[in-house]
């Protein structure tokens, strides 16, 4: 089932396309940050449900203010240099119009299993193939993501918070969130982070990696 009709489409990912553009190239904001305010803004919401009084009632520049005034009420604004070229950002915010339509999922849960900076580093595979390859492996990538990790199970199995198992472990709790989510890899985790995690866990390092034997 798609979000809302697709009369709507074609002028929901342009405008979405040159509001990310805006948000991360002239704005230049990080983009795991700017995702994060996106999608929890009203403006996210409007988008999710195809209304078309920001889908053709607004510019880029424009939507991008309204999303980031509440939470950088000092920031400067650029002016706008929108490039005909489809930039990675560009890219970005126009498969990703396209992804939430086809699959109805909110942004913010979109952005829960894979972080933008991961979507942008797409476009170089994906940019010139048909949107629905791109929609089938985010699909087969947020499917993988919504297996909870060993860390997230056994934290929970022991009744830790991640709040508590910072507070137990020394690692802080952006860290242990990263690797839940699987941002970061926790195979890749430093040792001295793994053993702090496997001592208040009071299981084995081994028990923490989701690829033991590779």
């Amino acid at each position: 089932m798609n979000a809302y009709n697709k009369t709507y489409l074609y002028d929901a990912q342009i405008l979405l396309a040159n509001a990310f553009d805006y948000a991360l190239v002239d704005c230049k904001l990080e983009p795991n940050f700017f995702a994060t305010v996106f999608s929890q803004s009203k403006v996210a919401q409007e988008f999710e449900r195809g209304n078309p009084g920001i889908i053709a009632g607004k510019a880029a520049n424009e939507l991008i203010e309204e999303i980031l005034a509440p939470v950088l009420p000092d920031f400067s604004f650029p002016a706008p240099t929108f490039s005909q070229d489809r930039s990675p950002e560009y890219w970005a915010g126009w498969a990703l119009c396209y992804y939430q339509w086809a699959t109805a999922k909110s942004f913010r849960d979109i952005f829960l299993h894979i972080s933008l900076e991961s979507i942008l580093q797409m476009y170089v595979i994906y940019h010139e193939m048909d949107i629905s390859h791109f929609v089938d492996d985010l699909n087969e990538l947020i499917s993988k993501t919504s297996i909870d990790t060993k860390l997230k199970t056994i934290r929970e199995a022991r009744g830790l918070s991640q709040n508590k198992l910072a507070s137990l472990s020394g690692v802080n709790k952006r860290s242990i969130q990263l690797y839940e989510q699987r941002v970061n890899d926790i195979d890749k985790a430093q040792a001295q982070a793994l053993y702090k995690l496997s001592r208040a866990l009071g299981c084995e390092i081994e028990d923490l990696l989701e690829n033991p034997e590779e």
